[in-house]
């Protein structure tokens, strides 16, 4: 719009505010809040200097600081009326719009804004037309249809604008009083021409009213639902009492259905007691309610509980032995220790509390001997791992008042079982967790109690449940885990590693025709020498088990089914010098002893979840200040054995020739090779005290030998745990003597025969019977004086070994 001389005499200066959310018209009175500085302080500017204050809205509400540019540029001018301090800091104003006007430029914008300000005159009326009052009677009719959808909208509102004819004042009185988007007003605001701005008010009022009348619309359709709901609810609840009075309808069959269910079961009379109080609850409870749904889903569990159900058990240790002598090799021991279990229950088939916990490295046949067990004494079998369970919750089960709750695992145990006496194996009982949800091996306690698991009660159930038919067998890799008070509960056999040749004879008995029914082969098309499985056995698997032997005959199995469907080969006959094909590159060698025997390293033998392991120690010793250097990812323990075997070795400094400050001038670096596995244990005292001996005297240490045993700061030799599995990884790893604590000779008795024939066992009680042993060459001495040789045993002699100064 051109700017003539007559608007330009209007251009004033005033004091500005920016509106959020709030668009001010001419020729109207409101009030609102004002909270921002600037804000407060253009009102006190204006009401000090009596000037007119500029209302303009604000482009973006969440800009705090505005200037020109987030602006609109027609806002109002308009007189302040009155001031009104509130309580924090806001200030309610009341103004009056004068007339419109245009922001020309913001001239401060600190401590207030300040602008430029052209005032925009009113168009003249000059007539009213029939177009005219045509648009204002339409205008009336939608205003008026407006108000009678809009809540809360007051009738005196319609009144002041049908007093009017007015159509400027109508469209401005209009869009400031009912509820529309702010760039709605704006347009309005910013419409100069009277009918023009009566237009577009009727087309957005049009809108406004259909929008409305939408809205009511949804509302009346969702108060018609809810009130036919509440209609049906009443008509239901009516149906149901005249029901109940007539013993007809689906509701009394339910309750009858419950009734005939409780009183067939074999339920003892106090669970049949809470039963019948939860259904005379049930039947009083409003249909659909929350807490008929509960009281239904805790009747159905405790009705599908086999309550008085029993298998016939097989009491009959033949057929046992049958059972686990054609699905097991070897486990002599485990087998007859099964037996024994077997015979008394068939002499006292009352007797109760006896758990059974079989104790081995993974894959030796632990849970295939439970379910063995089942098989043979006819009982179901029921499985639940306990590996990573933390939950207290997971065992004795939900308050039933919870949201989600059901049973624990032992009950859904049984009720999977469909019997009370099923043989439930308890699958990593090593394993549990616990945390701040309770401790799920605490409550183990009283299901593994014959004495309490009588009564046994879930929080779900809240009655007693009778657990003492229930044959319980646990499963774990190691026993160190497993809380003292809950191993007390169970008797442990332990499974030890298997042998080579026991590993052989399992592969071809058990797992090869195992694998090839579960690939489609048949007996003719493929044969595995023994030769083959025993090379599998030596260089392509290295553990306690069989089930990466397993994996491996799987794979070779795989092989040959795509040759029998590529090539149309009829037969297959694999042997050693085959698997390179058919199993790739070997992943182990066996063990290369040194030629030449090795100053400073000594084999060690360890004890792990998984098995025995060969456990090599280095020391290394440079001139230095006397530093001890231990590595290799050594837990406290392992630490203390290294210090306590370098004390001891101060203390005999004159005895074994070396230099009584060598702690002083000598660097000692105890290393152990595979950094990336964690290793402690209290069985490395001799090995490292022998290997820091050879370093510091230069003797070398034998061929072919392996120890294991803790030292003390006196020298003497303790015994030590895992002898089975430590003297199985010596045989396996090409060892031929092995040094014992004498303690331990009690234990040779259950080491396997293989191994024993095998092996040279030198029993030793103090640490220079052990140097005497293992190192070639005798010390340096001034005074040779003999000592008390130690008692070997097995089948090769003792070399001559160093004597040791007095």
């Amino acid at each position: 719009m051109t700017t003539t001389q007559k608007d330009i005499l209007h251009t004033s200066t005033m004091p500005v505010i920016a509106l959020r959310g709030l668009t001010i018209f001419p020729n109207v009175l409101i009030h609102f809040d004002v909270a921002r500085d600037i804000s407060i302080k253009s009102l006190e500017t204006a009401m000090t200097t009596g000037s007119p204050v500029f209302l303009v809205a604000q482009k973006d509400i969440s800009v705090e600081v505005p200037d020109q540019r987030d602006l609109y540029v027609v806002g109002t001018i308009s007189n302040v009326r009155q001031i009104l301090r509130m309580p924090g800091d806001n200030v309610r104003v009341m103004v009056e719009g004068q007339a419109r006007g245009k922001l020309l430029r913001l001239l401060r914008t600190e401590p207030y804004l300040e602008g430029e300000i052209l005032e925009l005159p009113e168009e003249e009326r000059t007539g009213t037309s029939a177009r005219t009052e045509a648009l204002m009677r339409s205008t009336y009719e939608l205003f008026q249809r407006y108000t009678e959808l809009a809540p809360k909208v007051s009738p005196d509102l319609l009144i002041h604008v049908l007093a009017s004819q007015d159509p400027g004042y109508i469209s401005d009185y209009i869009a400031q009083n009912i509820p529309m988007r702010n760039s709605d007003k704006q347009t309005i605001l910013e419409e100069r021409r009277p009918l023009r701005r009566l237009e577009k008010l009727h087309r957005l009022l049009d809108r406004e009213v259909e929008i409305l009348a939408l809205d009511n619309e949804i509302q009346s359709k969702a108060r018609e639902q809810m009130s036919d709901q509440q209609r049906d609810y009443y008509l239901r609840e009516q149906m149901k009492a005249i029901q109940n009075e007539l013993g007809e309808g689906d509701g009394a069959d339910e309750f009858e259905e419950y009734r005939q269910k409780i009183a067939k079961a074999a339920l003892p009379d106090e669970v049949r007691e809470k039963l019948t109080k939860e259904l005379n609850r049930l039947t009083k409870q409003p249909f659909g309610s929350s807490e008929a749904t509960v009281l239904r889903s805790y009747l159905d569990v405790c009705l599908e509980l086999p309550w008085g159900k029993y298998t016939k058990e097989k009491i009959s240790v033949p057929a046992v032995r049958r059972v686990l002598d054609q699905e097991h090799y070897g486990l002599d021991k485990v087998k007859e220790r099964i037996l024994e279990f077997v015979a008394v229950k068939q002499l006292a088939p009352a007797l109760k509390g006896q758990v059974l916990c079989l104790v081995g490295p993974p894959g030796v046949g632990k849970t295939s001997i439970a379910m063995s067990m089942a098989k043979a004494m006819n009982r179901k079998l029921a499985r639940l791992s306990l590996g990573g369970v933390s939950d207290e919750a997971e065992i004795r089960g939900h308050r039933k008042t919870y949201v989600g709750a059901m049973p624990g695992r032992i009950i859904t145990a049984i009720q999977q079982a469909g019997s009370c006496n099923p043989l439930i194996l308890l699958d990593e009982i090593d394993k549990l967790g616990r945390d701040h949800r309770g401790d799920p091996s605490s409550a183990l306690l009283e299901v593994l109690d014959g004495e309490q698991n009588a009564t046994f009660r879930d929080n779900f159930l809240e009655v007693p449940f009778d657990l003492s038919q229930v044959l319980f067998i646990t499963t774990a890799n190691t026993l160190d885990t497993i809380p003292r008070p809950l191993l007390d509960r169970m008797e442990v056999i332990e499974l030890s590693s298997y042998t080579d040749e026991e590993k052989v004879q399992i592969g071809k008995k058990y797992l090869l025709p195992k694998e090839m029914k579960r690939h489609g082969l048949e007996k003719s098309q493929l044969k595995v020498s023994d030769s083959a499985l025993r090379e599998i056995i030596s260089a392509y698997t290295r553990e306690s088990g069989v089930r990466v032997l397993e994996r491996m005959l799987a794979a070779i199995c795989r092989k040959t089914a795509m040759r029998v469907v590529s090539d149309g080969v009829k037969s297959i006959h694999i042997t050693e010098k085959d698997l390179k094909e058919y199993l790739g590159v070997p992943r182990y060698y066996p063990e290369r002893q040194a030629l030449e025997e090795r100053i400073g390293v000594v084999n060690g033998l360890a004890w792990t979840s998984v098995g025995g392991e060969l456990l090599e120690v280095e020391v290394n010793v440079v001139p230095g200040a006397g530093k001890v250097e231990l590595t290799g990812n050594l837990g406290d323990v392992m630490k203390e054995s290294a210090y306590a075997a370098l004390s001891f070795i101060r203390s005999q400094s004159d005895r074994l020739g070396i230099p009584a400050d060598f702690y002083k001038e000598k660097d000692i670096h105890v290393h152990f090779p595979e950094g990336a596995v964690p290793k402690d244990g209290p069985s490395a005292g001799i090995a490292i005290t022998t290997a820091m001996v050879s370093a510091l005297t230069g003797c070398p240490v034998r061929r072919g030998i392996a120890m294991t045993g803790e030292v003390t700061l006196r020298g003497r030799v303790l015994p030590i745990g895992g002898l089975k599995e430590k003297t199985m990884a010596a045989f396996r790893n090409g060892i031929k003597t092995v040094i014992l604590p004498a303690d331990n000779g009690k234990d040779l008795e259950e080491i396997d025969q293989t191994v024993r024939k095998a092996l040279q066992f030198i029993l030793v009680e103090r640490a220079d019977q052990v140097l005497s042993a293992a190192l070639s060459h005798p010390l340096p001495s001034a005074e040779e004086q003999r000592e008390p040789s130690a008692p070997v045993l097995g089948t090769a002699k003792r070399a001559p070994g160093p004597r040791l100064r007095q």
